[in-house]
């Protein structure tokens, strides 16, 4: 396949689906669309306001190009902007708006960033904080309008001369050129700067289009709210692009419910923590339901977690999934926009019950799998007839060779490996050997063609007793329970196992209500002692299913969710057992200290 350069996406458009709005957000309460034509019109100016500032890919090596960095939520200006600088060969370098302030001041100096832009005040006012430390940094540039900080659009430069200049330039960009540092905030140490080429993500993204397969259809729109900066969202935002979907971005985390109804989107793409949010959220409206209506939803529920969309069940069963479909899940469709053909997940595992109901329900979500380090995507579940296996991440892409190590560690080779860590070849030569990119992740092959991931090879821990234990099936199978939020199985180097867990408040306050317990507040509700016992009988339950060096032996339960800004989750919302384990320490030492 001959690879091109991801900023060509806009004239493919221009030259097969020209449109009114390739992208959109909303601007005072309205959506304010840009055209094909307004994206390449403005990306090219802002190109040539970059050029005036002196930069340059010059010999096109990752230390000679200079770099750009972006601090911004999900809008138009980031792909622009991005565009912008891949024009010129410069390096974009997105932080997420969540970094903090030491990693965003490495960083930038070890990226050795020379300009960036901020979205709005508080990212503008993060950066300024740490600006002294960062001798490289010249000038921030912002897409709100700010008092006292430069607007992105005093960059755009409308003249024949520069304008002609960049085109002159875009020709000479190689299909080479590092296109992006991705720094993986990864669940320990430092960030590492991932280096991916042109080709590295051009490879990936056409490869995933063809495989999934995305449609070429310009009448298809997508909302966009996974953050930009994770590879994950931005090579989807590329195929949509090449692909001529219309790219709408949510207004916030907190408005997805409300934008999915506005523009009723064809597709999305989530991580699985977002999805058990959307379910949690179905559900407590069925427990608010009463009579009859209770009842079916219900029904509905329990026909949906029986569903397998490779073995069809019954004709009796087909029969009640219709109707359940017609009476119940058809509100569902609706509360996602009543259009969605497709939602595609990645990021971490999703709990093989949420797949099942959700795709009885017909809103069909399909789970994808890859590391940053490949671009990110190597296998996925595809859309075509048996394409997709419940509980598996799909298919190897095409393109991609895939071997598994006598551990079970997944490995990959092709076009889309990245270049390296920047600065770290020691890092790189780790994780790359002879060709093939060391995932980390322990899988295994279903059915001779669906690839399973069991988990991470850095995240099996060994008891005292010499018993390797691998955490994650375990945690996905007991947060199926709606009275487990989220769980941290414990247990290196220990006489046994145990948890952290996080109940399902917003089900444990239904449960409370129902068995007379006043509930005050979280911290006074989890020391309660018919909710510990009611708890301790879920985990005994699901423990059954393991074997017994596996089961929990112990739990404490916390008063709050995992969190990103105490360095619990990822951007991405996995969880990062070190921070955690380090956060509670105290708790954890006292299920061990008796």
């Amino acid at each position: 396949m001959e690879c091109k350069r991801l900023f060509e996406c806009i004239e493919h458009q221009l030259q097969h689906f020209p449109k009114q709005d390739m992208l959109a957000a909303k601007e005072n309460g309205v959506w304010r669309k840009y055209s094909s034509q307004e994206v390449a019109t403005t990306v090219n100016q802002l190109s040539a306001g970059l050029l005036s500032l002196g930069l340059s890919a010059n010999n096109f090596t990752p230390e000679g190009s200079d770099k750009v960095a972006i601090i911004s939520a999900n809008r138009p200006e980031w792909l622009i902007s991005d565009m912008a600088a891949q024009q010129l060969g410069i390096i974009w370098v997105p932080v997420y708006p969540t970094t903090n302030p030491l990693e965003l001041t490495f960083i930038l100096n070890d990226a050795s960033v020379k300009y960036m832009f901020a979205s709005n005040t508080d990212l503008y006012n993060k950066v300024m904080s740490i600006k002294e430390q960062v001798p490289c940094l010249k000038e921030v540039f912002t897409f709100d309008k700010i008092p006292g900080a430069k607007h992105w659009s005093s960059l755009l430069i409308n003249d024949q001369a520069a304008l002609e200049q960049v085109a002159a330039i875009k020709k000479t960009i190689p299909v080479k050129q590092v296109a992006t540092f991705i720094y993986t905030s990864g669940t320990t140490g430092t960030p590492k700067g991932v280096m991916l080429t042109h080709e590295n993500v051009y490879f990936n993204l056409m490869m995933g289009k063809e495989s999934f397969p995305f449609p070429d259809n310009p009448t298809y729109k997508v909302l966009s709210f996974l953050p930009l900066n994770h590879i994950f969202e931005k090579v989807a935002s590329y195929i949509y692009m090449y692909s001529g979907m219309s790219i709408y971005y949510a207004e916030s985390l907190d408005t997805i419910g409300d934008n999915l109804k506005e523009i009723s989107p064809d597709a999305f793409s989530t991580v699985p923590r977002l999805l058990e949010k959307v379910f949690e959220k179905i559900m407590m409206k069925g427990e608010e339901l009463t009579g009859i209506k209770r009842k079916l939803f219900f029904w509905a529920v329990a026909l949906g977690e029986k569903y397998d969309n490779i073995i069809p069940g019954s004709l009796w069963y087909r029969i009640q999934l219709k109707i359940a479909n017609k009476l119940i899940f058809n509100k569902w469709r609706e509360a996602l926009g009543g259009n969605v053909k497709f939602i595609v997940t990645g990021g971490a595992a999703c709990q093989v019950k949420l797949l099942r109901i959700f795709n009885a329900a017909q809103i069909n979500v399909y789970e994808g799998y890859g590391p940053t380090e490949n671009s990110p995507i190597i296998s996925i579940n595809l859309r075509t007839p048996g394409g997709t296996k419940f509980g598996t991440v799909g298919h190897v892409i095409k393109g991609v060779q895939y071997k598994l190590e006598a551990d079970g560690e997944i490995c990959v080779a092709g076009p889309s490996v990245m270049l390296g860590y920047y600065k770290r070849p020691d890092l790189t030569a780790e994780t790359i050997i002879d060709g093939w990119l060391h995932t980390g992740d322990i899988g295994e092959i279903v059915d001779g063609k669906f690839l399973k991931i069991t988990d991470r090879k850095k995240e099996l821990f060994k008891t005292s007793g010499g018993k390797y234990v691998a955490p994650q099936p375990i945690e996905n199978k007991m947060k199926e329970s709606p009275f487990i939020e989220q769980i941290v199985l414990i247990g290196d180097n220990k006489k046994f196992v145990s948890a952290l867990i996080v109940p399902g408040f917003s089900k444990l306050k239904e449960w409370a209500k129902h068995h007379g317990i006043e509930y005050t507040s979280n911290e006074a509700i989890i020391k309660n002692t018919m909710v510990v016992t009611m708890i301790e009988d879920i985990v005994e339950e699901y423990n059954t299913l393991f074997n017994q060096v596996e089961q929990v032996k112990k739990f404490t339960l916390l008063p709050r969710e995992f969190s990103i800004d105490k360095g619990e989750m990822t951007p991405k919302l996995s969880i990062r057992r070190k921070n955690i384990l380090a956060n509670f320490a105290t708790e954890v030492e006292a299920m061990y200290a008796s």
